[in-house]
């Protein structure tokens, strides 16, 4: 079986640096490297998943400078200078659960569990951009992350119920 070459321009590297949960990070990247595989294989934060890679199940989702994104169509060289938060940057100090994350459990808004990292990312930017004041503006606002086992009705219930208590 024959290998297949690379067509193209070559590799091309450039050291970037950015905050990852609070730390600085200083990396050499491939200019053709998502963020996704920045996380996951070069710092070995495996919390963001690689669902469909293509940006359309939101398995990916992480806070760049405080805004969601799907870091899998992210370029990474995009991030320098920038602050990345992700699943593992969440937690409280003393590795209590956020809020949210607690509210996952208590919803029972988690089968698998694969989804749950970027559904959490995204819970709390819905919460945070004000989208989590029914259950509707929750559906739309979380329309991007998608759930292979069907937890929509409590992962709805445990954003809501975050969101009640922060407006509360």
């Amino acid at each position: 079986m024959a290998t297949p070459t690379r067509t193209g321009p070559p590799a091309t590297t450039v050291r970037a640096s950015f905050r990852v949960n609070e730390h600085d990070v200083e990396v050499e990247i491939d200019t053709r490297e998502s963020l996704l595989d920045v996380l996951r294989e070069r710092l070995e934060l495996t919390g963001t998943k690689k669902g469909c890679d293509h940006g359309q199940c939101g398995a990916c989702t992480v806070h760049l400078d405080g805004r969601r994104v799907v870091s899998c169509l992210t370029p990474a060289v995009q991030v320098n200078g920038c602050s990345v938060t992700t699943i593992e940057g969440v937690a409280g100090p003393d590795g209590e659960l956020h809020p949210l994350q607690q509210a996952f459990v208590d919803h029972d808004a988690l089968q698998c569990g694969y989804c749950t990292p970027g559904q959490v990312m995204s819970g709390l930017a819905c919460i945070a951009e004000g989208h989590a004041r029914d259950d509707s503006s929750v559906r739309e606002y979380m329309s991007g992350n998608l759930c292979r086992c069907s937890a929509y009705t409590s992962i709805v219930a445990a954003i809501r119920s975050v969101a009640d208590e922060t407006e509360a």
